[in-house]
């Protein structure tokens, strides 16, 4: 994102989409750099999270957070470096986690940071496995999926930023764990890299049929992010007392009816 002393770039939500966002839904602006005020520091971006609840923030129907307003700067995770500080706890140069959203710069609460160790060799880690994804992943399974040593763990999304740490976990605990993604390079990395003992394809015209050749003892823990055709495939393969977790359904958000 381009800048000069006196100005930063940030991307403001322009309208409402309906159906799936566009780029006529955001408008990039140059606005006036930031001044921390007392207790807070100017940080400069470095990474930022893209993340599926952030469509529902565009939207202005009920939900457990407040929307984005039209002309307001979309929300977002971020890891960046301290520009200035007027917080007793940070000072220039510090890596830090925080939420400055879709712009170059923000002046942000220093409260609101949480600070990175200074040599982190990978800073976007903070955004991913050590970060919201990570927690969501190890709360989700652990506390409300409750897996327990053989049985059968299903994931969607697998080959995502949650549901990638969601399969390692549920093999670390012993659980037989089936992974579903889009498209056979997914399905591959599910298997190879992550170690899930099936990578299922969700576009394969007989994918309800692979699932359950896959789960012959039926379905124990069902980790939900995505609805729609997906969950109908899982739905009649639960066992009795199984736990889904339900991260998101994806495959709703761009509804509009």
């Amino acid at each position: 994102m381009s800048r000069t002393d006196t100005t930063h770039r940030r991307i403001v939500l322009a309208s409402r989409p309906v159906g799936a966002p566009t780029a006529a839904d955001f408008r990039a602006e140059d606005a006036a750099m930031p001044e921390p005020s007392e207790g807070e520091v100017l940080v400069r971006t470095l990474y930022l999270s893209f993340d599926p609840y952030m469509r529902g923030r565009m939207s202005d129907a009920p939900s457990y957070a407040p929307p984005v307003e039209i002309g307001a700067t979309m929300v977002g995770g971020t890891v960046g470096r301290v520009v200035s500080s007027r917080h007793s706890g940070f000072r220039e140069g510090d890596l830090v986690s925080g939420f400055s959203g879709w712009q170059s710069h923000a002046a942000l609460a220093g409260d609101t940071l949480r600070k990175l160790p200074a040599d982190l060799a990978h800073p976007s880690h903070a955004l991913g496995i050590l970060g919201m994804p990570g927690f969501t992943a190890y709360t989700g399974l652990l506390d409300i999926g409750r897996p327990r040593r053989g049985e059968t763990v299903v994931v969607a999304a697998a080959s995502g930023a949650v549901g990638a740490v969601v399969g390692q976990v549920a093999r670390i605990e012993g659980c037989r764990t089936v992974g579903i993604a889009g498209g056979a390079e997914k399905c591959r990395y599910l298997t190879e890299t992550l170690g899930l003992d099936v990578g299922l394809d969700h576009r394969a015209p007989d994918f309800a049929e692979q699932l359950a050749r896959a789960c012959p003892d039926g379905i124990d823990v069902y980790f939900e992010s995505v609805g729609g055709a997906v969950f109908e495939a899982v739905l009649p393969l639960l066992n009795v007392h199984a736990r889904i977790p339900v991260c998101g359904l994806i495959a709703q958000y761009n509804a509009d009816g």
